[in-house]
């Protein structure tokens, strides 16, 4: 599977502003500056489609991204993000659980963490969080272009170790630049599109 062609199809804040067709989804989640406007681009082939910025919390919508037309990639607000006022931290947060908790065709999580850094309170905050509610999600080590070769498999064992990773619970090394990872997370989509599987709370 690749993806063809794509388009920002939807901009949500709430519920009855999202897509109405029910195709299935796959949400991008991770603290700001992880890379997530990067991984789309990545899998969508189109440069400076989803906007990288330096400033985190840039994204404050639910976008969702048409793929193929058959299904969404749908980014949200980033955690963690030092630069937004409490108040903004609070419509984050419930806009992206009330997605988690309303949205049933709703396929996988994609969580992005860091690959060069221990992951945060916040990232074992939201994985908790995920597990909590058994949504299935795959984490995503993004740059990791960035890590020194003989630096890998320590950086893999401290994202296993402080997430307290189910033994089903998959790590795919993400780079933007050199597309490692690509075609794997391509793999586990068309896995979830055929098999029609869907998250249930």
């Amino acid at each position: 599977m690749k993806i063809e062609n794509s388009d920002l199809s939807v901009v949500a804040v709430r519920t009855s502003q999202y897509p109405t067709d029910l195709k299935p989804e796959f949400l991008l989640v991770g603290r700001s500056n992880v890379g997530k406007s990067s991984f789309i681009n990545a899998l969508i082939g189109r440069k400076n489609y989803a906007k990288t910025s330096s400033t985190p919390g840039k994204t404050q919508t639910l976008n969702f991204y048409i793929c193929n037309d058959k299904f969404y990639l749908v980014d949200v607000p980033g955690y963690g993000y030092a630069y937004v006022d409490k108040a903004t931290q609070k419509k984050f947060g419930l806009m992206i659980e009330e997605y988690l908790k309303t949205r049933e065709n709703m396929r996988l999580v994609f969580m992005l963490v860091d690959s060069r850094i221990k992951p945060t309170e916040d990232d074992i905050l939201m994985y908790n969080y995920l597990k909590y509610y058994h949504v299935p999600v795959t984490i995503v080590a993004t740059k990791y272009d960035k890590i020194k070769a003989n630096q890998r498999d320590k950086n893999l064992k401290i994202i296993n170790s402080t997430l307290n990773l189910d033994d089903n619970d998959k790590i795919v090394y993400f780079s933007s630049i050199t597309k490692k990872g690509k075609d794997e997370i391509y793999n586990i989509i068309a896995k979830y599109l055929e098999s029609g599987d869907q998250f249930e709370e």
